[in-house]
């Protein structure tokens, strides 16, 4: 399976634990949503948030490669989050929206890559302004994996809130195959 094949699986992932994740979340009040239950965010609405953030700012650092531009132009025109505990939405269904949107757009994108692009470099500056010069490949992983550790995150404050997410293992949307 190529690199890109595999960013393809976990872009596939990403949107189906989103989706798994939200319609679980869904579940709280609005007060529960948003109460202190002692994560790095906070709360599962501020860790659904932070998620949204991090992509966003991530997105948009791809979408200054000519590879990706047109397929990230719609984030390139977002307004850049400030703070990484930036709450984008207090209320979970507007997040919800803003999330499958740019799950949707995570999935184009990913699709649009060849094996060249992934094979360059990325020049972009962090959120303190500091410079940097990575492998494009290896900043997509830490995209997903990014979102993977908060989701975590997001899982265990709902189980801590009595709601089950039931699996969430990537080995579950791995086709099985014949062998050869």
């Amino acid at each position: 399976m190529s690199l890109k094949h595999q960013f393809e699986l976990l872009a596939a992932y990403n949107q189906w634990m989103n989706s798994t994740l939200y319609e679980a979340a869904g579940q709280l009040s609005a007060a529960e949503l948003a109460k202190d239950r002692g994560a790095f965010f906070g709360s599962v609405l501020g860790t659904l948030n932070h998620i949204l953030v991090g992509d966003i700012l991530w997105l948009k650092r791809f979408a200054t490669d000519p590879a990706s531009l047109d397929a990230l132009r719609p984030v390139a025109e977002l307004q850049a989050p400030t703070r990484l505990d930036q709450t984008l939405h207090d209320d979970l269904g507007c997040l919800a929206e803003q999330r499958i949107w740019l799950d949707r757009l995570i999935i184009n994108w990913i699709a649009g890559l060849s094996d060249k692009d992934l094979g360059g470099l990325l020049s972009y500056r962090n959120t303190k302004g500091v410079p940097a010069n990575k492998r494009y490949s290896s900043l997509i992983l830490h995209f997903f994996n990014h979102q993977t550790h908060h989701r975590g995150q997001v899982s265990a404050l709902l189980s801590q809130a009595g709601v089950g997410i039931g699996v969430t293992d990537l080995l579950a949307l791995i086709p099985e195959e014949t062998p050869a």
